[in-house]
């Protein structure tokens, strides 16, 4: 969840940095929009690519958290903080 919002703050950093790099009528021949436009592109692309990375990362440990629990409430079943904990987990995934 901590690197998600990190995400979420690269892409901030990312419309800021379109809104203050693409040249007004007044600078468009001192700057390379095109080349500015693709940098900022391919980092965006990168961004949402590491993203879901960590997104299916996180859906996969949780999986694999649920999976344990749902065995030890098998095991346990009148357990229930480890009921509440499996529903917990649930939830987040």
């Amino acid at each position: 969840q901590e690197l998600l919002r990190v995400m979420r703050t690269i892409d901030d950093r990312i419309v800021h940095e379109l809104n203050t790099t693409i040249p007004t009528a007044s600078f468009v021949g001192k700057i390379d929009a095109s080349q500015t436009c693709k940098e900022l592109y391919q980092s965006l692309m990168d961004a949402h690519t590491s993203r879901e990375r960590i997104i299916k990362n996180c859906i996969a440990q949780t999986s694999n958290v649920v999976k344990t629990l749902r065995e030890e409430r098998e095991k346990a079943q009148d357990d229930v903080a480890l009921l509440k904990q499996l529903r917990k987990e649930q939830t987040k995934v």
